[in-house]
């Protein structure tokens, strides 16, 4: 079995750890977590690990998050993947800081980086982790907002939120996301 494991952002010093790259924090989490590496590939920083029998393609666009769909359709034809093994790693507004959320499918809701992967790979049929990042800013201040860094009381709770981040792809490729949804979703 083999999987892709997207995770979204934008490259550039200047957006990295941000509330709007938190889709390349987990992703980098993951892949050091299972002993590997990054290495440039077309259309995205690219790492192959192993867990439990499964191949994770791990990448990260360097296409910038309005772009995503073109490396996300790049990698699945590339790797032959199915859009049911595919997990995006996202950053949401609508969810309260910290929460983890495993959804099957559904809208981008708004989300740029969703929004070019279903344009471009041709609907919402692939899962994303939904990394709540709250909505505390003022009216006309969201794009500051997401690319803005999390604050220090939300920095001492991240490496715990991304670990977990970490545990919930590997249940959703061994034990699939039914169980993980069950597990995860609370």
């Amino acid at each position: 079995m083999k999987y892709l494991i997207v995770g979204l952002g934008n490259i550039g010093a200047e957006y990295a750890h941000t509330r709007h790259n938190i889709g390349f924090d987990i992703a980098d989490e993951l892949v050091n977590n299972l002993g590997g590496n990054f290495e440039i590939g077309r259309l995205a920083y690219h790492a192959e690990v192993g867990f439990k029998a499964r191949k994770l393609h791990v990448v990260k666009p360097t296409t910038f998050m309005n772009l995503s769909g073109k490396a996300v359709s790049h990698w699945m034809k590339e790797l032959k993947i199915s859009p049911e093994n595919v997990l995006v790693l996202v950053d949401d507004l609508a969810l309260p800081f910290g929460k983890l959320r495993l959804k099957l499918q559904g809208s981008s809701a708004g989300h740029n980086g969703l929004k070019s992967i279903e344009e471009v790979c041709g609907g919402q049929n692939y899962a994303r982790l939904r990394f709540g990042i709250g909505s505390g800013f003022a009216k006309g201040r969201q794009v500051d907002y997401v690319l803005g860094a999390f604050d220090k009381k939300e920095q001492k709770e991240l490496p715990i939120l991304v670990t977990r981040s970490v545990a919930l792809i590997k249940s959703f490729v061994t034990i699939g996301p039914a169980q993980t949804m069950t597990d995860f979703n609370k």
